[in-house]
């Protein structure tokens, strides 16, 4: 499939017709804007006629599906793009980095968490929600800037995390108050709550220890991803609790791991911005992509339930043979240095004309470089990060020189790759 752009920048129709692009390429009414996915923009004077295209994303916290159908039952287009999960523990790393720096470096200061305008301002996201979000936002943009969408259709996710904690809020009889009067309705906080449910009494001795001194325990520790829930915590006299510690008794509690509502939590806050963003876009949900799925007797999977969703339920052919896949990476490098004191220079810039994450291609094959050498040597990886390994090939060949790779495209802050069906 190539995608076309008409010579006022306006998105075409896709055609398939590979003999005529050809000529068109050759003869200079055309030139090559992008190679994956494959796109030209005329360079003369044409016809804007289109046809109806109707985009469908599969919104997700950790990776989204996006398909285009055409009014003539074809899918013209698909992608899955991998979303950002790493912001977080960068921005943990990088803060430890800068108080080491601090404490080695400059006199003492405490640390001040309310200069930064970014911080208190209003209507704030995280940096992780923020990414997740643009991801979504930017696919969608580029879909529309090769393809002449008329109707953007986007299945959401809305959880209540309440009824995710206690189901027992799905029976009618309980849900008018249930929502209202919650396991800690009447007490403070969760501790007070779990003392009056053990009737202030040790769970282990029973009172034997005469220890008037009470305390919650954590059955499973924090450490372990034991739960703040009243379902991991148990009350102990003083006596009982620093036995335990010391391992010098064993009681038999079941305690409860953490939960994992906050993907949940992203998706609600994921459903409400997109919306927002598009206010013409069509809203659809999971139960109704799951039922027409079935309908229609396919497999299950991010672009498969896109390309469900953009046809409403209808029966689809693949007039492309090719998805898309994309993942989310860094703008830049940040690090500069490395080494204990950081005294050693991390260079970032072009080694012989590259650049981490610029697609290449090596005897024949397409990679990412993962890590390059001032040697002239380099570390190619896959679209998923991993490390191919070349000990396989014949000598000279069995660490990629960086002479012997042909740059494809620059790095972007979206890694891009083809896998045919």
């Amino acid at each position: 499939m190539v995608y076309v752009i008409g010579q006022n920048g306006q998105p075409l129709m896709p055609t398939n017709r590979h003999g005529k692009v050809k000529h068109l390429l050759k003869s200079g009414r055309a030139k090559v804007v992008r190679r994956c996915p494959f796109t030209i923009k005329l360079l003369y004077d044409s016809t804007t006629y289109t046809q109806s295209l109707t985009l469908g994303q599969d919104t997700g916290s950790g990776t989204n599906g996006n398909a285009v159908y055409s009014e003539n039952g074809s899918i013209v287009y698909m992608s899955k793009v991998t979303v950002r999960n790493d912001i977080k523990d960068k921005m943990t790393q990088r803060a430890k980095y800068r108080r080491a720096r601090r404490n080695r470096k400059t006199r003492y200061r405490k640390p001040r968490f309310l200069n930064r305008k970014n911080s208190i301002r209003g209507d704030r996201f995280s940096p992780t929600m923020v990414s997740k979000i643009q991801s979504h936002t930017r696919e969608i943009e580029f879909i529309k800037s090769i393809l002449p969408i008329t109707t953007t259709v986007i299945e959401t996710g809305q959880f209540d995390t309440h009824l995710i904690k206690n189901p027992a809020l799905a029976n009618e009889k309980v849900r008018h108050w249930g929502y209202q009067k919650g396991t800690n309705y009447g007490f403070e906080n969760t501790k007070a709550m779990v003392l009056n449910r053990d009737g202030y009494k040790c769970q282990c001795c029973k009172g034997k220890h005469k220890d008037s001194k009470l305390e919650v325990h954590h059955i499973i520790f924090r450490s372990r991803g034991g739960s703040d829930e009243a379902d991991n915590l148990v009350t102990l006299c003083h006596t009982c609790h620093k036995a335990l510690h010391e391992g010098k008794i064993k009681p038999d509690f079941k305690g409860k791991h953490k939960g994992q509502l906050k993907y949940a939590t992203q998706m609600n806050s994921i459903r409400k911005q997109l919306l927002r963003i598009y206010p013409d876009a069509i809203e659809t949900f999971g139960m109704v992509t799951k039922a027409n799925r079935l309908n229609l007797g396919i497999e299950k999977d991010h672009h498969i339930d896109a390309c469900v969703i953009a046809s409403g339920g209808k029966l689809f052919t693949f007039a492309t043979g090719s998805i898309f896949v994309k993942r989310n990476i860094a703008k830049g490098d940040r690090q500069k240095t490395k080494g204990v004191r950081s005294e050693q220079s991390v260079t970032v810039g072009k080694i012989q004309g590259f650049r981490k994450f610029d697609k290449v291609k090596y005897f024949g094959k397409e990679y990412f470089i993962k890590g390059r050498m001032s040697t002239g040597y380099a570390i190619l990886m896959d679209i998923e990060g991993n490390k191919i390994d070349f000990s396989y090939m014949p000598e000279g060949a069995k660490t990629p020189k960086l002479s012997n790779c042909t740059k494809i495209s620059a790095r972007n802050s979206v890694l891009t790759d083809m896998i045919v069906i």
